[in-house]
C-alpha cells in the first residue's frame, strides 16, 4: 500500500519566501602559533611593515624572519669598501637589500648605487622597498641580470669606486618550499635562482650518468660520500622530482651503508648534495669566475671590492684571482686571510657562521 505523502505545510506555517540572512564575515585563518610550520602560514613575518613588533621578537630570538634576509657582515663591509658622498658602487648581488641600504646612504648625496640581481621574483619586491625609502632613479639604479655581466654597465656609470657580491643564496629562496632550495619542506626540485632559464636540479639528475653526479657532487661540495649518493640517485632518478624524494635517498642511502652515523652528518651530506646541484644548475662557478676576470675593469683606480663566499669553491676561485691580480700589478693590496663573522654575529644569524668576506684594492 502506497503511504500518502505529507501536504506541503501552508504559507502560514512555512513562508516560502524567507528574508536573505546578512553574510557571516569571514575571520582571518588563525595564527598557528609563535611558530608557524609552513611557510605559507607565516603571514606575520612575510608583513614585516604591519607586523614590525612579531618580526622583532623573531630577530631577538636568533632566527631569520620568512621572506627576509639578514646581510652579513656589515660593519666589515662597510669599512672595506668606506663609501662616500658622491661616489659610484655596485652590489652585484641585490637579494633583499640589507647591504645596498646601508651603501646607499653612504654615498648620498650626489652619488649612485647601480645593483643587480639575477632572480626576477625577488628584485622587484625590493626595489619596492628600497624606492619606498626615498630613493629614485638618480640615486639608485637596479638591473635585473647575473652579475658575471657587471661590465655592460660601465657604458652608464662609467666605472666603480667599489664593488660587493654577496655569493650566497638569499633567505627568502632557502625558506619558500616552492623555490625548491630546501630539504627541510616539500617542494618541487628546481634550485634556480632565476625559474624562467634553464632546467630544474630534477631534469638536471635526470639527464646524468652516475659518474658525472658523482664528479658533481664531490667537485662542487667535497661531499665525501658522493660515489654511494650517486649511486643511490642514479637508481632513482626518475623519482627525484621533489626536494624531499631527494633528501630521503641521501639519507637511507648513508643510513643503510653507515648504520650508526650521527644525524647532524647526515644531514650535512644532504646539504652538501643540494648545493652542489644548485651550482651546477646554476653553472655559478663559470658565472663567478667570468665576474673576477671583469672585477679589475669595473674598478676605478684605487676602487675596493668585498667579496663574500659561502663555501671553499667560491672562497678558492676568489683567493686565486686576487692572488694573481696582485701579482700581475693589477690590485695593490688583497686581504691575505678571509674575514669571519664574529661569534655574537653567529649567535645572533647562524646563516652566517660559514661566511668567508675578502677584499681588494685597485691599483692607482
Amino acid at each position: 500500500m502506497l503511504r500518502k505523502v505529507p501536504a506541503r505545510m501552508s504559507d502560514a506555517s512555512q513562508p516560502l519566501n524567507e528574508p536573505e540572512q546578512p553574510l557571516r564575515k569571514k575571520r582571518r585563518v588563525r595564527y598557528s602559533g609563535t611558530h608557524p610550520r609552513k611557510f605559507e602560514e607565516k603571514y606575520k613575518e612575510l608583513n614585516p611593515e604591519k607586523y614590525a613588533a612579531d618580526v622583532e621578537k623573531i630577530l631577538k630570538s636568533g632566527q631569520t624572519p620568512a621572506g627576509t634576509h639578514r646581510p652579513i657582515l656589515v660593519k666589515q663591509v662597510l669599512e672595506i669598501l668606506a663609501p662616500k658622498p658622491g661616489e659610484t658602487g655596485l652590489d652585484a648581488t641585490l637579494g633583499y637589500g640589507g647591504h645596498a641600504r646601508e651603501l646607499l646612504a653612504l654615498v648620498t648625496p650626489g652619488g649612485r648605487l647601480f645593483c643587480t640581481d639575477v632572480d626576477p621574483l625577488e628584485i622587484e619586491r625590493t626595489e619596492e622597498r628600497l624606492r619606498k625609502l626615498g630613493y629614485g632613479e638618480k640615486e639608485l639604479v637596479i638591473k635585473r641580470s647575473n652579475f658575471a655581466g657587471a661590465a655592460k654597465l660601465l657604458p652608464e656609470a662609467g666605472g666603480f669606486d667599489f664593488i660587493l657580491a654577496d655569493l650566497g643564496v638569499s633567505s627568502m629562496q632557502l625558506d619558500n618550499p616552492e623555490r625548491g632550495f630546501t630539504f627541510k619542506t616539500e617542494g618541487p626540485l628546481d634550485l634556480r635562482l632565476n625559474p624562467s632559464r634553464g632546467q630544474p636540479a630534477s631534469a638536471l639528475i635526470k639527464s646524468l650518468t652516475e659518474e658525472a653526479l658523482e664528479k658533481i657532487l664531490w667537485g662542487h661540495s667535497d661531499e665525501p660520500h658522493a660515489h654511494l649518493i650517486a649511486r643511490a640517485v642514479q637508481k632513482r632518478k626518475d623519482a627525484m622530482t621533489t626536494t624531499t624524494a631527494l633528501a630521503d635517498t641521501v639519507r637511507q642511502a648513508l643510513t643503510t651503508a653507515y648504520r650508526t652515523m650521527p644525524e647532524k652528518d647526515v644531514t650535512r651530506s644532504i646539504r652538501r648534495t643540494f648545493q652542489a646541484l644548485r651550482i651546477a644548475v646554476n653553472d655559478e662557478f663559470s658565472a663567478l669566475e667570468q665576474f673576477l676576470r671583469n672585477l679589475p675593469f669595473c674598478l676605478k683606480s684605487g676602487g675596493r671590492a668585498a667579496i663574500l663566499s659561502f663555501h671553499s669553491g667560491e672562497d678558492s676561485r676568489v683567493e686565486r684571482f686576487f692572488t694573481e691580480g696582485l701579482e700581475a700589478g693589477v690590485y695593490a693590496k688583497i686581504s691575505t686571510e678571509p674575514v669571519r663573522p664574529d661569534y655574537e654575529e653567529c649567535y645572533d644569524n647562524p646563516r652566517a657562521a660559514s661566511a668567508m668576506l675578502r677584499w681588494a684594492v685597485k691599483a692607482e
